[in-house]
């Protein structure tokens, strides 16, 4: 008798446990968030060593860095990368095509990233690929095929990215730029 009893408790104990984990098995966690997804600069023929931020602040657009990242503010940052204890990742930048090098003599794209402690943007380290250990000074926008660099986020981490864009202009003309 007693084991009709314990049967069926041991059942529901089961079917609970089940959806219990079940529930936690679909919430992943978002590991990567974008920010501001274009920006356009006007570059004129006199443009030489030039910065530009994406996103930027400023005039001319994109010339300075923007203040403190914030989640509520998109327009703060390119992109946010969050990790938690069990998970490392690698964050591939790279051109969708190559820059005119008609046009520009040096296209150079590099990343920032913010320091809380300092309240700055500061120069993040790329690498060569993604599992490498060799770095590179910077990504060639000019380059075909396509140069790629590789930022190394860590475990356990949260942190807000910048594009910063340095370029030297040959061509006498103005144009725009819209990443």
């Amino acid at each position: 008798m007693l084991e009709k009893k314990v049967i069926p408790c041991l059942a529901a104990l089961i079917v609970i446990a089940l959806t219990l984990v079940t529930c936690i098995a679909l919430a992943p966690p978002q590991q990567f968030t974008i920010g501001a997804t274009s920006a356009s600069w006007t570059i004129y023929a006199t443009d030489v060593d030039q910065v530009r931020y994406l996103p930027g602040t400023e005039t001319p657009a994109g010339s300075q860095q923007p203040s403190a990242p914030s989640d509520a503010n998109p327009n703060t940052f390119a992109f946010k990368v969050t990790t938690d204890a069990f998970r490392v990742c690698t964050i591939s930048i790279e051109l969708t095509s190559a820059m005119d090098n008609v046009k520009f003599s040096k296209f150079q794209i590099t990343v920032q990233s913010w320091d809380a402690t300092a309240l700055a943007w500061k120069d993040e380290t790329l690498y060569a690929s993604s599992m490498s250990s060799t770095t590179q000074c910077y990504i060639d926008g000019l380059t075909n095929p396509m140069d790629i660099g590789y930022v190394h986020h860590a475990t356990s981490t949260t942190k807000y990215y910048l594009v910063k864009v340095t370029y030297l202009v040959d061509t006498p003309i103005s144009m725009t730029v819209t990443f």
